[in-house]
């Protein structure tokens, strides 16, 4: 097994090249900005969770949008990565192909078959996306949000105590937006 710098070094090229010129929402940044935030959430949450199996974590963290952003597929993931990371992947991804109400719910239900690391990464990165919302958001868009925000922490309760502790606390600065 590869140490973790490599591996991240690795995630971190690979999802560069495959997000390409792609912005964080309501930024100039590039969206590996965003990705190296889930992980760094990764980083601090596994120094505070025993077994916490961070080459899992980090992986999928830096690679959670490639399926649903990008021409990536889980077989390239899998090839590339590891079956474990494909499908932590995998798990993260909206179903486009559902209804737009229905996605959330049916990747938590696909993240909650996974190990505990892909909660975490679903919980990271819902952490790093309660900024401040895009000007272009409306009130009703930045309430839904805040609503899909709470269903996440509700559905991965129990998944990391310590990222469950800190979404919350995001949940509740995010209030001042709607």
């Amino acid at each position: 097994m590869a140490d973790i710098q490599t591996l991240y070094q690795e995630a971190i090229r690979f999802a560069a090249e495959k997000h390409g010129p792609q912005k964080v929402k309501g930024s100039k940044n590039p969206y590996v900005v965003h990705l190296s935030n889930v992980a760094m959430e990764l980083f601090i949450a596994a120094r505070r969770t025993p077994g916490m199996d961070l080459s899992l974590a980090i992986q999928v963290a830096l690679l959670h949008d490639t399926i649903e952003d990008t021409q990536t597929t889980k077989a390239e993931l899998e090839e590339t990565f590891s079956t474990d990371v494909a499908e932590g992947v995998w798990a993260l991804t909206r179903d486009q192909r559902l209804l737009r109400d229905y996605r959330l719910t049916d990747s938590l239900a696909k993240i909650r078959q996974c190990p505990k690391e892909v909660w975490a990464v679903k919980l990271a990165d819902r952490i790093t996306n309660l900024q401040t919302p895009p000007k272009s958001w409306s009130k009703s868009h930045k309430r839904e949000y805040l609503f899909d925000s709470m269903q996440i922490l509700e559905a991965l309760m129990g998944g990391n105590e310590y990222l469950e502790k800190r979404l919350k606390a995001k949940i509740e600065e995010y209030n001042k937006y709607v």
